[in-house]
C-alpha cells in the first residue's frame, strides 16, 4: 500500500513536533505546551502509524518512552525496562468499561466469570524515579530516561527525607536487592512558595511543580535539591532477587509501606467495572482538594499471575492503564481583553477567550487579576494562552506563548475612566488595583453590591440573582439595597424570565430578611476589607449600629482584630454621607436587629486557640461549629498552619487533615469537638 505524500510528510512534522517536546519536557525541563496539546500530537502521530504501518519506524517517538539522558550525568541502564502505562483518553464511565472488556478479553474470562480485583491508585504528576536498594541499603537512585537508560541522580534522590536510606525490616524480611520505583514531586502549596522565592530572586520561574520537581532532580548540585521541597510515593518494582513477590499488587504496596516508604493513602482494591467507575467519579470529586497534582487514576489488574499472564505490548503492559480527567490545562487564544467593574469599584481585567474544553467545562472568559498581571505573563490580545481551571476554582490564563503571537496582536492598556459610568479610574499608590472612583453612583458596584447585599452570608436573600439584579438596575426600578424593600409583585412579574409565583416568591424572601443580624447587616453593606469575621468583631464590640457608624478609626483599633487598614475602610465608609443614608432607608424599610447574646465564657482549652474545619461533620453545619467555637473565644482559620491548633475533622477531609498529621497538629472529630466545647 502507498502511502500518500501528504500523510508521510504529516506524520514527519508529527515526529518532529513530539521529539521537540520532549526534549523541552524531558531532557530541559522546560515544557513550552500543556500535557493535553502533546498527548493529542502524540495519539494523532499513533493513529497514523496504526493506518500506515509502513510508517512505523524503530526511530518514532512511538516506540519508546522519554527523552534522552543528559549528558552530565552518568548513564543507568535498566536492568527491568521503566515502561509507560497506556493512557484511556475516553474521560467519561467508558474508559473504565472499555479497560475491563479489554482484559476479560484478553484472559479469556466468559461473562458469567466472576470480576477481575484491580488497584487504583491516583497518577501523580511528577518525575518517575528507580530507587535501588541492595540488602536494604539504597545504593543507587536513576531516572526514567528512555525507559532503557535513565540517569544516576543518588545524591539528589538522598537529600530527599521522605525516601528511606535504609529500609526497615521490623515487620517484613528486606530482599537481597529490590528496585522500587515511584514518582517525585511537589505539593502546589511548595510550589508557590518556591516560584516566589525564586521571583524574589529575580530567578526563572517553573512552569508547574511537575518541572519543578525534574530541575530539582536533575542538576549536578545536590545542596540545592537538598533546599527544595520534594516528596515522593511508592508504587512499583523494577529487578527484585531474594524476594518472592506476593499474590497481589496491593501486598506489594503494603510491603513497600512497610518498609518505611510513603504510600499514597487514596488508593482502594475494587472489583470489576463498576468499582473502577466508582473509584474514578471518587477521586475525580476530591481532586481539587488533594495537595498535589494528579493527571487521572491508573487501574492494574491486581493479581501478579494474571499480569504475568496478560504481559505486556510494544511500550505498554496489558494489566494497566492510565485514565485521564478533563484536562485542568488547555490551549486558546485570547479575542480580547475587558475590564469588569466590582462592588467595590476594582477594574479587573477579563481575557475574552476563543471556547476550550478544559476542567470539564467550556470556558470562555478568564481573569487577568490586575494591570500588572497582564504585564509580568505579557499577554497580548490575540495571543495563543495556556489556561488552567482546577476544580471550582475561577479560570485564570496561565501563560502566553509568545513564539506563536501574530503580527497583529495588541497590547492592554488599563482605562482611564471607569467603563460602566465614565468616572475617573484611579490607581492607588502602593497597589496593584485600579478602581473607579464614583462609589455606589456607579451602576456596576451598585449591581455587585445588591448581589452582595443580598448573597447567603449576608441577609440571604433567596431568588434575588445577577439576571434578576441586572434588569432593576438597568431599568430604574432599583438604585440601593434599600428600594428591595419597595418592590412590589406586578412590578416583579413583568421582568424577563419571572411570573407571579417567582414574583411572590421573591418578595416573600425580601420581607423575611428584614429581621436579622447585627453582623450579617455589617457584612452585607460591603465595606471594603470586612469580612465576616471582622463584621462579627464589630457587632459584637459595639452592640450597637449607631455607635459603630460614629466610631473614628482610633476607637475602631480597639475592637479584636481590626487594625489600622480596616479602621480606615470602615471609618472612610461610614464618613460617606450617601452610605450613611443608605443605612438610614435600610432602618427605615423595617430592618430590625436580633438581640446580641452576651458572650459565653470563655473555655480554658478553646479561648486564643485556632481551629481550622474540613470535611462534612455528622450533625453540625461548618457555620454551626465556627459559631460555637468562636462563641467560645476560639478562632477559625481556612488554612492549617504551625499556628494551628485543632483540625476538626469530618468526612473527606482530604488534604488539610493530611497537613494536620504532618505538623503533628491535634485532629478532632465531632464528638471530640463537643466535648472540648462544654469542657
Amino acid at each position: 500500500m502507498t502511502v500518500p505524500a501528504e500523510v508521510v510528510a504529516r506524520a514527519q512534522r508529527l515526529r518532529d513536533e513530539v521529539e521537540y517536546h520532549n526534549q523541552q519536557y524531558y531532557v530541559l525541563d522546560a515544557p513550552v505546551v500543556p500535557d493535553v496539546e502533546y498527548d493529542r500530537l502524540f495519539r494523532e502521530l499513533q493513529s497514523l502509524e496504526a493506518e500506515f504501518p509502513e510508517l512505523r519506524a524503530a526511530d518514532s517517538p512511538t516506540q519508546r518512552v522519554g527523552g534522552k539522558i543528559l549528558e552530565s550525568l552518568t548513564p543507568v541502564a535498566h536492568t527491568v525496562p521503566m515502561l509507560s502505562i497506556r493512557t484511556e483518553t475516553d474521560i467519561e464511565d467508558s474508559g473504565a468499561i472499555k479497560f475491563d472488556t479489554y482484559v476479560r478479553s484478553e484472559l479469556g474470562l466468559e461473562s458469567t466469570a466472576p470480576p477481575v480485583e484491580y488497584t487504583a491508585e491516583l497518577k501523580f504528576d511528577g518525575l518517575a524515579i528507580s530507587l535501588r536498594y541492595e540488602r536494604g541499603v539504597l545504593v543507587q537512585a536513576a531516572t526514567r530516561g528512555d525507559g532503557e537508560t535513565g540517569e544516576d541522580v543518588t545524591a539528589n534522590v538522598r537529600t530527599i527525607r521522605c525516601i528511606p536510606l535504609r529500609l526497615c525490616a521490623e515487620r517484613i524480611a528486606v530482599p537481597d536487592v529490590i528496585e522500587v520505583r515511584g514518582e517525585i514531586y511537589i505539593n502546589r502549596n511548595d510550589f508557590d512558595v518556591l516560584n516566589e522565592s525564586q521571583r524574589t530572586a529575580n530567578e526563572k520561574l517553573f512552569v508547574n511543580p511537575r518541572n519543578a520537581a525534574a530541575g530539582c532532580i536533575r542538576q549536578l548540585d545536590s545542596k540545592i535539591a537538598a533546599r527544595r521541597p520534594l516528596s515522593f510515593f511508592a508504587y512499583g518494582t523494577g529487578e527484585t532477587t531474594g524476594w518472592e513477590l506476593p499474590a497481589r499488587h496491593s501486598d506489594v504496596l503494603d510491603a513497600f509501606a512497610a518498609w518505611g516508604f510513603p504510600v499514597n493513602n487514596d488508593r482502594a482494591i475494587v472489583v470489576g467495572a463498576d468499582g473502577l467507575i466508582a473509584y474514578h467519579r471518587h477521586v475525580g470529586e476530591i481532586r481539587h482538594t488533594l495537595p498535589f497534582d494528579i493527571d487521572g487514576v491508573v487501574y492494574k489488574v491486581n493479581s501478579l499471575a494474571l499480569q504475568r499472564q496478560l504481559g505486556f505490548r510494544s511500550r505498554e503492559p496489558r494489566w494497566a492503564v492510565a485514565h485521564k480527567y478533563p484536562a485542568q490545562e488547555e490551549l486558546t487564544e485570547v479575542l480580547d481583553i475587558e475590564v469588569q467593574v466590582g462592588r467595590t469599584g476594582a477594574i479587573t481585567p477579563v481575557a475574552r477567550l476563543k471556547p476550550v474544553f478544559v476542567g470539564g467545562v467550556t470556558v470562555t472568559n478568564a481573569t487577568l487579576h490586575n494591570e500588572d498581571e497582564v504585564k509580568r505573563k505579557d499577554i497580548h490580545i490575540g495571543d495563543t494562552v495556556v489556561v488552567r481551571r482546577a476544580g471550582d476554582v475561577i479560570p485564570e490564563v496561565l501563560r502566553a506563548l509568545p513564539e506563536r503571537r501574530p503580527i497583529d496582536a495588541r497590547a492592554f492598556v488599563m482605562p482611564t475612566a471607569c467603563p460602566s459610568c465614565g468616572s475617573a479610574a484611579h490607581r492607588p499608590e502602593g497597589e496593584a488595583v485600579t478602581r473607579c472612583t464614583a462609589g455606589l453612583y456607579c451602576p456596576a458596584q451598585r449591581k455587585q453590591a445588591l448581589l452582595h447585599f443580598a448573597s447567603r452570608r449576608a441577609l440571604d436573600i433567596d431568588g434575588l440573582g445577577e439576571k434578576i439584579v441586572d434588569q432593576l438596575v438597568d431599568g430604574g426600578l432599583v438604585r440601593t439595597a434599600a428600594d428591595l424593600f419597595d418592590l412590589e409583585v406586578p412590578t416583579l412579574a413583568a421582568l424577563e424570565r419571572m411570573g407571579d409565583k417567582a414574583a411572590t416568591n421573591l418578595v416573600n424572601a425580601i420581607a423575611q430578611c428584614k429581621h436579622t443580624t447585627l453582623a450579617r447587616f455589617i457584612y452585607g453593606l460591603g465595606i471594603r476589607n470586612v469580612g465576616e469575621s471582622t463584621a462579627r468583631d464589630l457587632a459584637a464590640h459595639f452592640r450597637d449600629l449607631t455607635l459603630l457608624m460614629k466610631a473614628d478609626a482610633q476607637r475602631l483599633q480597639q475592637v479584636s482584630d481590626v487594625g489600622p487598614v480596616v479602621a480606615e475602610s470602615v471609618a472612610a465608609f461610614f464618613a460617606e454621607r450617601h452610605n450613611r443614608d443608605i443605612v438610614s432607608e435600610l432602618i427605615s424599610a423595617g430592618i430590625t436587629f436580633a438581640p446580641i447574646a452576651e458572650p459565653a465564657a470563655p473555655v480554658p482549652g478553646v479561648a486564643g486557640k485556632t481551629f481550622v474545619l474540613t470535611g462534612a461533620l455528622p450533625t453540625l453545619t461548618r457555620d454551626e461549629a465556627k459559631a460555637r467555637i468562636e462563641a467560645r473565644g476560639g478562632k477559625v482559620s481556612g488554612s492549617v498552619s504551625k499556628k494551628t491548633h485543632y483540625v476538626v475533622a469530618g468526612d473527606d477531609a482530604g488534604s488539610k487533615r493530611a497537613k494536620a498529621e504532618e505538623l503533628g497538629i491535634a485532629i478532632l472529630d465531632e464528638q471530640g469537638l463537643l466535648q472540648l466545647l462544654d469542657a
